[in-house]
């Protein structure tokens, strides 16, 4: 039922979408066209005062000084201009860049000089160059008009009408410029150079725009264009057009630079009303359209909404076929995750038999049987589903936790095999040792002796890490110094290890022998990670600040990065199983010392931390309740050397660290 009802809400919801994007923007394109259109408007005439300009200061330089009066008056409103349009980012660019050098231009034309151009030392290079500078100007102008690019959707109407507001854009440019070129050429009397090609390409220019304005331009339009042209001021003008076509060999013109310049501007006037009315028709034709996608978008909105609720009641009224047995499902669901089977892993986990029976505990309820539910088969099939991962979780859990109890104790029978073996071979060599009178073979018997006691302690080491290893019987404290020793002599390259000054303590009987594996397997470390010919030194002292007497080996090697010293002091200060199973096999070593360091009991620590000048020191710290009281009269210890201190810094600055991070994470 519930698909039933979902597939067609959504294909309805899907098409509400579509229908109130599509008039969102509809709405959205015909705000940007209207706005569009007024920065249209005020770009053309800011381009119709250039084109006022341009023709005066063509005069001007033709040398017509009556053009002067009416030019400065020009100015001050291309100046107005410019500072209106001064927000818009894109038309600010090309003033920037086309209009940077009006002040220039005008200074040139009004001394009556060249304006900074190159080459040109004609008059009439003066005012091509002149009228170039304001041609490019208008026309960089009119490519950033916004009308150009302007969506418009499919309303034939309103293109249609920017358009027409294109092609009269370059026709009143082409009259302009007209206007300006011939307002240069009677000032000076005729054509020179290439004035006459630039007023036929002009003329031509006129022309096709108005042509293509008069394809796509509405009635009126096209009659207020013709209206424009058929003034007496555009009939004069026109006759003055036609006497300079008679002089295209060069020859004087007798023409009144005055008479032309008004008559044209009368015309440019009457096509610039023209192009504003154009425009006032795109933006009402905007604003109209904007108010339509307004309404029809409120409409959609209303209509959206109501078939939400609608949706909603329905949504409302399916689900209560499946509130209740998939809440119930979802509850059964949260206690199997959360307390049911946590507590049976832990039981499986923890028992000593061989074989568990996987079954949940006694008191936890059967799953629900989504009949009783009120459920569909669908459920009914969840339901089963769900308790057969919880009897599958629990067959695994116990199959892991004899996995682990098998590997474990085949580790600890290996181990005291082992241990049971070296102790015997120790036994026979300590007799050999004490009969053999050759020194070469003494010397020998040493050899296997001290290789026996290595492999004693990696025996011992695969029972601490199986968690069987009992440890070696101690009858009387022992002295640090002997404590020391006892390490060295576990250790491959014993000679390399340079025991510096300990300082007199006494370790009680039942921590010498982990205390003497543990410094055993930190000189390991510091021996394999350093250069043969680097010593490794071993430290002792007493701390009276913290009442705990101190073991340093110190290793000159390659040291670890932070990344790798805080995950090793990680696996240091962990003494769990998991980390036995997670770390790779060539830390088992950090394994071992981090399970001797938590079998000594509480305030016993091992610390990483750098060696001053490269390498790694590791750091044992023991509580004084593992100390015994020092035989004979009591003495005042030596002060602290300082490089011991230093050690003794490097060893509280990174435990600090530790703590530290350890505070961040669990506060996180």
């Amino acid at each position: 039922m519930a698909v039933v009802i979902t597939v067609p809400i959504c294909l309805l919801l899907a098409v509400a979408g579509l229908a109130v994007y599509g008039r969102a923007e509809a709405l959205g394109d015909a705000r940007t066209t209207r706005s569009e259109v007024g920065l249209s408007l005020r770009i053309q005439a800011l381009v119709h005062q250039l084109q006022r300009e341009r023709g005066l200061t063509n005069g001007l330089l033709g040398g017509e000084e009556e053009f002067r009066s009416p030019l400065a008056a020009t100015r001050k409103r291309v100046d107005t201009a410019l500072r209106a349009m001064r927000p818009e980012s894109a038309v600010e660019d090309v003033i920037q860049r086309h209009l940077q050098r009006l002040a220039d231009i005008r200074s040139a034309a009004d001394k009556g000089s060249r304006p900074p151009q190159p080459g040109a030392d004609t008059d009439t290079a003066k005012r091509a160059a002149t009228l170039t500078f304001y041609t490019t100007a208008v026309d960089a102008l009119n490519a950033v008009d916004p009308v150009a690019e302007t969506a418009t959707g499919a309303d034939r109407q309103l293109r249609d009408g920017l358009a027409a507001l294109r092609e009269l854009a370059a026709a009143k440019e082409s009259v302009a410029l007209e206007r300006g070129l011939l307002n240069g050429v009677f000032a000076k009397g005729g054509f020179h150079g290439r004035e006459y090609l630039t007023f036929t390409e002009v003329r031509a220019t006129r022309v096709a725009a108005l042509a293509r304005f008069r394809q796509i331009a509405t009635p009126p339009q096209r009659a207020a264009v013709k209206n424009a042209f058929g003034t007496e001021d555009a009939e004069r003008a026109i006759a003055y057009e036609n006497r300079a076509e008679d002089a295209a060999d060069g020859s004087a013109l007798r023409a009144d630079a005055g008479a032309w310049w008004d008559a044209m501007t009368v015309l440019v006037d009457d096509l610039y009303a023209v192009q504003q009315s154009v425009g006032d028709d795109a933006r009402d034709r905007a604003d109209l359209l904007s108010h339509d996608a307004e309404i029809g978008l409120a409409a959609y909105l209303v209509a959206g909404a109501l078939m939400a609720a609608l949706v909603a009641a329905l949504a409302a009224f399916a689900s209560r076929s499946l509130t209740r047995p998939l809440g119930a499902l979802a509850e059964t669901a949260h206690d199997v995750a959360r307390h049911r089977l946590p507590a049976t892993v832990a039981r499986i986990q923890q028992s000593p038999q061989d074989h568990v029976e996987p079954r949940p505990p006694a008191d936890a309820p059967d799953h629900p049987d989504a009949r009783l539910l009120g459920g569909a088969a669908e459920i009914a099939e969840v339901a089963a589903s769900l308790h057969q991962v919880e009897h599958t979780a629990l067959h695994l859990a116990a199959q892991q936790a004899g996995l682990r109890r098998n590997t474990t104790e085949s580790l600890a029978n290996l181990g005291r095999r082992n241990q049971n073996l070296v102790r015997r071979q120790l036994s026979l060599i300590t007799r050999l040792e004490r009969q053999e009178l050759d020194p070469d073979a003494l010397a020998e018997l040493f050899e296997l002796d001290h290789l026996a006691t290595r492999m004693r302690r990696n025996a011992e080491s695969l029972l601490v890490l199986a968690g069987q290893n009992p440890p070696r019987p101690t009858a009387a404290p022992a002295g640090g110094l002997e404590v020391v020793q006892s390490a060295v002599a576990e250790v491959e390259h014993y000679r390399r290890v340079l025991i510096a000054t300990v300082e007199p303590v006494r370790v009680r009987g039942h921590a010498v022998a982990d205390v003497a594996h543990l410094l055993a397997e930190l000189i390991e470390n510091g021996l394999t990670f350093s250069p043969p010919n680097e010593p490794v030194e071993v430290h002792g002292w007493y701390d009276t600040e913290d009442d705990t007497y101190c073991f340093a080996v110190v290793d000159h090697g390659v040291g670890m990065s932070e990344a790798d010293k805080e995950r090793a002091n990680a696996r240091l200060s962990d003494a769990g199983e998991e980390a036995l199973l997670t770390a790779p096999t060539r830390f088992l070593g950090h394994l071992v010392v981090g399970r001797l360091a938590h079998r000594l009991g509480e305030g016993a620590q091992v610390h990483l931390f750098d060696t001053t000048g490269g390498g790694l020191s590791a750091l044992l710290a023991l509580p004084g309740r593992l100390l015994a009281p020092a035989e004979g009269p009591a003495t005042s210890l030596p002060p602290v050397r300082p490089a011991v201190s230093s050690l003794l810094n490097g060893f509280r600055a990174g435990v600090a660290r530790a703590e530290a991070q350890s505070t961040q994470g669990a506060s996180s």
